[in-house]
């Protein structure tokens, strides 16, 4: 996972701060169609935050992986059948249960959690595997036979693959490419329980930089790992000697205009071959504030086996033929659109803000929050229900039934981050008022530095309100949020002033629209939200 600055790397940021098994057999060529024989795509391929991309291909479907940091359940798993459309499938990792700080339990765990980690597939038992290191201390391993779950903690392994690669080798032996500018190489054991052995095989020229965020392939009886220098460039590594070398390096790209106007050099993603022999990179594009988003662009490869972006006027296209794949057996989830909340569990779009006091919320007919922090502090009350913004611009609307709040409860849809601000209800002394807060701040260590001013409020009635949060993600500068209300969900009214969406990197994670549910006096309130629609113009 890579900060958009050189040569700061991000485990020195955070330590301040607090494959698929490509077919041997399978031809090296193949490039896209050509555009009369295909319609195209448009970059970015999926307008929300995905960053540190691992993807794989399973017979006819495409999977993916992205970080998640604090978020909970974390590792969410996308599915696509062409490369280009995509729904969220599931979550590799059910719970942070790695430390209370990702309770909101005494400690937080912001920007720490589920960094860049790898998404595989192991033929021999049908299993997918996720694998990834939390703080530095341990190795994480999850299964599952199917990646909507359930998935389940294999092991635990005592060394921390930082920025790890998963390699499921065509003899069914698991290979890890994992480090920061020393890349290094670990076997698991049979069962994937534990480390065999590691041994460092490549350091980084000081010409070079920092290089990161290892994906590891084999392909045609070449090893090689496929490191991004954060966040301009993207370098391979080629073995033919074995999975611990010697490698050799190549450049694959440095300082490539990317797709997204105001957005960073595509970077930081996997390779991924399609059914026919056609090969393509899944990069992501820094575009804060929204985050860090998925672009797609066909590779070919050289004579002696070393892969090229295709380019389009020297750039990462904005647009190429569509791969050539089959009919998709059936369309893809909208990543937009209503949630009714229906059902006994909550839909993958949707992860917490830590892990949530699953005592506290319900759905069926609607989410039921019910208070579960006593606090003024909005990054630290649990419960905090979030749903990833729509880019280029997009609207939230919630409704929100109050006729359950307690005085000092405060609930509403926020536009969270490190710099956050909400449009919601407050309870006082029996009234109810509609306010708008901003000011809700913390600083580089992710500590609380400001709890919100409220800066608009009208008076409210009656016990269910629709709140409203536009947002624009479009990158290169800070961007507008706005907020309404309505009464009657047809007449909404502006309330307060525009916040300014910050464009800076180093929370990493971009804006998300939120629910929230707190308290600020006593336990016992609770709200239910019977509708949430995301709706793009």
């Amino acid at each position: 996972m890579s900060c958009p600055r050189q040569p700061l790397d991000r485990r020195r940021v955070l330590a301040a701060g607090t494959g698929l098994v490509t077919g041997a057999l399978l031809p090296l060529a193949g490039a896209s169609q050509s555009a009369a024989a295909a319609p195209a795509y448009t970059n970015p391929v999926i307008w929300q935050d995905f960053a540190d991309i691992d993807v794989i291909r399973v017979g006819a479907t495409y999977y993916a992986s992205a970080s998640t940091m604090h978020y909970s359940p974390g590792a969410p798993l996308l599915r696509s059948y062409d490369l280009v459309n995509w729904e969220i499938a599931g979550h590799s990792v059910p719970v942070l249960d790695f430390g209370a700080k990702y309770d909101l339990n005494g400690a937080r765990g912001y920007v720490r959690g589920i960094w860049a980690s790898s998404l595989a597939y192991r033929p021999s038992n049908r299993t997918f595997y996720w694998l990834g290191q939390i703080d530095f201390a341990r190795t994480y391993v999850y299964t599952a036979t199917d990646v909507e779950g359930p998935w389940n903690r294999l092991t635990t392994i005592s060394t921390p693959y930082y920025d790890a690669g998963l390699l499921v080798d065509t003899d069914d032996t698991l290979y890890v490419a994992y480090g920061n500018t020393t890349i290094s190489v670990a076997q698991l054991s049979r069962d994937g329980r534990t480390q065999v052995r590691t041994q460092q095989v490549f350091t980084t020229p000081s010409s070079v930089g920092t290089l990161e965020g290892s994906r590891f392939y084999k392909i045609n009886g070449q090893y090689y790992i496929f490191l991004t220098r954060p966040a301009n460039g993207q370098y391979i590594l080629k073995s033919s000697s074995g999975p611990f070398g010697p490698y050799t390096m190549r450049q694959v790209l440095l300082d490539l205009r990317g797709p997204i106007p105001g957005g960073g050099v595509p970077h930081q993603g996997g390779l991924v071959q399609t059914q026919n022999g056609a090969w393509y990179y899944l990069a992501f594009v820094d575009a804060y504030p929204g985050g860090r988003v998925p672009a797609l662009a066909p590779v070919t490869w050289t004579s002696d086996g070393w892969p090229v972006v295709e380019l389009v006027n020297g750039a990462w296209g904005t647009s190429y033929p569509s791969p050539a794949v089959p009919t998709p057996p059936r369309q893809v989830t909208p990543m937009v659109g209503v949630d009714t909340f229906d059902g006994t569990t909550l839909k993958p779009r949707w992860e917490w803000n830590h892990n949530p006091d699953n005592s506290k919320w319900s759905v069926n007919n609607g989410l039921t929050l019910r208070t579960a922090t006593v606090t003024n502090d909005l990054y630290w009350a649990r419960n905090t229900l979030t749903h990833r913004i729509q880019g280029p611009t997009s609207t939230a609307t919630a409704l929100l039934d109050f006729s359950a709040m307690r005085d000092g409860d405060r609930a509403g849809l926020a536009l969270l981050r490190d710099s956050s601000a909400w449009i919601g209800v407050k309870r006082d002394g029996g009234a109810t008022r509609v306010v708008m807060v901003n000011g809700l701040t913390m600083d580089g260590n992710w500590n609380t530095t400001g709890t919100g001013t409220e800066v608009a409020s009208a008076p409210v009635s009656g016990g269910r309100i629709w709140l409203r949060a536009s947002a624009d993600i479009r990158p290169g500068a800070a961007r507008p949020g706005t907020f309404s209300y309505s009464t009657d969900g047809t007449n909404f009214i502006r309330l307060g002033p525009s916040f300014s969406m910050g464009n800076d990197w180093r929370f990493f994670m971009g804006y998300r629209f939120a629910l929230f549910n707190h308290a600020t006096q006593a336990l016992g309130g609770a709200v239910r939200i019977p509708r949430f629609e995301l709706s793009t113009p």
